[in-house]
């Protein structure tokens, strides 16, 4: 039985998304498995990757109440099936990059150590 082809994850996403998550301390970018991820020292805060459905997602962390709110909030928030605070979102071209944001935002402070956490400029 042949695979089915993963769609190449557009790279002005990877852009926009490396944008986002370059601004904060010590992340970098790397190719994962499928698709982009990004790290904080050895933590990954988010992995963007094509399906074999053809529909684009993007993996982050969430906290504990949060992940619950995802998973029952449906389409097009879901919880991953690895990982006990792995959530994630469809993307396409109707993302809303601003909430997209705060959400690997909220990533990177989970992940990260508290002393580089702490450098985040927080909404009050």
């Amino acid at each position: 039985m042949a695979s089915v082809e993963r769609p190449l994850v557009p790279g002005e996403w990877i852009e926009r998304i490396s944008q986002m998550l370059g601004a904060f301390p010590e992340v970098h970018e790397h190719d994962a498995w499928i698709g982009m991820a990004w790290k904080v020292r050895s933590a990954t805060i988010a992995h963007i990757f094509g399906g074999e459905d053809q529909l684009f997602r993007i993996t982050f962390r969430a906290e504990p109440d949060e992940v619950a709110a995802f998973e029952h909030m449906g389409a097009p928030y879901f919880k991953a099936s690895w990982g006990g605070n792995v959530v994630g979102l469809l993307v396409d071209d109707d993302t809303d990059w601003e909430e997209l944001s705060e959400l690997l935002t909220d990533s990177y402070c989970i992940q990260a150590p508290p002393t580089l956490a702490e450098q985040v400029p927080r909404p009050t």
